[in-house]
């Protein structure tokens, strides 16, 4: 069996989990790579990433390049000597680093690929109606995404689950397919698939443009684009009340099936429940977010704010 010397790559959340298996199961960390402490919040403190915060409290070494092609980051990073570079939601890296360590850099992708390459797989699948999702594992190449497969792992997506359920019940899942792919490379018994290089379904970046509802669409898709964005970006809509107009995030729906003649977006509010028409049924409001106000059940909402009947979604 091999001896890994490990550097680990990643930022948010979702690679701490991941971070943390490796460490728990007592293989060798030499360095943490992460992103750059950024100003955050009114006060402009900077804020460390969640990789970065675990890493200290480890007491892992811990880089955060601004510049990867950098000469003094690369003779840190070769200094560290590793053999080994596993790398969870981080960044493109330069083909000088993912060569450097004599057994490979390899990736774990939230997705079953080659579908949902890209940045947002997680939100993609929900939002598409997928069944299945789950995670890949892979040796890193000039591409994104695109590397020589060494294991996925499945699951399957409930009707109603949200992005930020699916989002933890991955990284479980990965942290699982992560320790499975250090033993292979440690045992020698990796077996490599090649990707083909087509992309079926694509994770594209999310953005305003692609959060925002459209109330013309199937209340599925809406439900579903719902979903997949909830809780964080969470999708949106105006809300338009006469002259009054508010920017709302919707953070939780369910389907009513039935049949109107009421112009699709008008909302019909009772004292605890919100409803907007949609085609062929209702869109039922159970949770969301107005302008200045932290994320509400709608029947709390309803207590503060009255609608009228001329009330719509747009």
């Amino acid at each position: 069996m091999k001896k890994l010397r490990i550097i680990f790559m990643g930022t948010p959340e979702f690679a701490v989990g991941i971070l943390d298996t490796i460490y728990s199961n007592k293989h060798e960390i030499v360095g943490v790579i992460t992103a750059p402490d950024r100003p955050a919040g009114r006060g402009q403190k900077l804020k460390l990433s969640a990789v970065k915060e675990y890493a200290l409290s480890k007491g892992i070494p811990v880089l955060q390049p601004t510049n990867l092609k950098s000469e003094s980051f690369l003779e840190e990073l070769k200094a560290l000597e590793a053999n080994l570079q596993v790398v969870v939601a981080f960044r493109m890296l330069p083909a000088v680093v993912w060569q450097m360590p004599s057994l490979g850099t390899f990736n774990l992708h939230a997705s079953l690929l080659p579908d949902y390459r890209g940045a947002a797989p997680i939100n993609w699948a929900i939002i598409n109606g997928e069944t299945k999702s789950g995670v890949t594992t892979f040796f890193i190449d000039e591409k994104i995404d695109t590397g020589a497969i060494i294991l996925k792992k499945e699951l399957s997506i409930s009707a109603d689950e949200t992005a930020g359920q699916l989002h933890d019940r991955l990284m479980h899942l990965g942290s699982e397919a992560v320790l499975e792919t250090l033993d292979l490379i440690a045992t020698n018994q990796v077996k490599l698939i090649e990707q083909p290089l087509e992309e079926i379904k694509t994770a594209y970046k999310l953005n305003k443009e692609n959060c925002k509802i459209d109330w013309h669409q199937s209340a599925l898709s809406i439900h579903n684009l719902v979903r997949g964005l909830s809780p964080y970006p969470a999708a949106w809509c105006f809300f338009v009340d006469g002259e009054t107009e508010w920017n709302v995030k919707v953070l939780e729906t369910q389907i009513e099936t039935e049949e109107h003649s009421l112009p699709i977006g008008t909302i019909i509010c009772t004292k605890k429940e919100m409803r907007i028409a949609v085609t062929k049924g209702y869109i039922k409001i159970n949770k969301l977010q107005f302008p200045g106000k932290k994320p509400m059940l709608t029947a709390d909402l309803l207590n503060g704010i009255q609608l009228s009947s001329e009330a719509q979604v747009k």
